[in-house]
């Protein structure tokens, strides 16, 4: 959503992603109810943030499609077999990244509320400048912003990606920043401690995965 955070308040959300190799499918019921809540907790913080609609206000066709972005975490985490209802929400880049950080302390306030065991995924791909093949060309400072973002990730220091040079995040072209200012405030709530798995560039985009729980 330009210049707004979305939250989408669908009854459903489903997605299909297909490859030669073959396809996945998921379908999953939206949490309305926690959706609501924080859409309302984020409204009254004086948040710009709007609810996202699609298809009809109640039903089956009450569904939004997913990205990649949700999908693929989604599918990994075994979605399809578990059937979790899901809140999915979308940060936005034009506004600063602070304030993503305060809708990151409202979302842990309103799951510590609900009292609903939750797990919160920032999903999102570092920087796609590393391959000059790639959509967006090669720039030296991809591999720059993503050793940051490892070290950020491996000491704890999360906060300090606030303060990037703009000129490296947009040389860089990351889309993990805003999703990662949201998990700053998640952290900032709850007392989560960092596990960092494994970073890969394979082609023009770096991957990162890193686990946050409870001590």
């Amino acid at each position: 959503m330009r210049r707004n955070i979305g939250v989408i308040i669908t009854e459903f959300t489903e997605g299909i992603l297909k490859t030669d190799s073959g396809s996945i499918q998921i379908r999953c019921t939206c949490n309305r109810i926690f959706a609501e809540e924080i859409l309302g907790e984020a409204e009254r913080a004086k948040l710009p943030i709007v609810g996202v609609n699609y298809g009809a206000a109640e039903g089956e066709a009450s569904c939004m499609s997913m990205d990649w972005g949700t999908l693929i975490p989604l599918w990994f985490f075994g979605c399809e077999a578990r059937k979790p209802k899901v809140v999915i929400a979308t940060p936005s880049r034009e506004i600063p990244l602070d304030n993503l950080v305060r809708f990151g302390k409202i979302i842990a306030r309103v799951a510590e509320k609900s009292k609903i065991r939750t797990a919160f995924v920032a999903s999102a791909d570092q920087a796609h400048t590393h391959k000059k093949k790639g959509p967006y060309g090669f720039h030296l400072d991809a591999k720059k912003f993503d050793k940051l973002v490892v070290d950020a990730v491996k000491e704890e220091k999360l906060k300090r990606l606030l303060r990037l040079d703009q000129k490296l995040v947009e040389n860089a072209k990351p889309d993990s920043l805003w999703q990662m200012a949201v998990l700053m405030g998640v952290l900032d709530h709850v007392p989560l401690k960092g596990k960092f798995i494994s970073y890969q560039a394979p082609t023009y985009f770096g991957m990162l995965c890193a686990a946050y729980t409870l001590d």
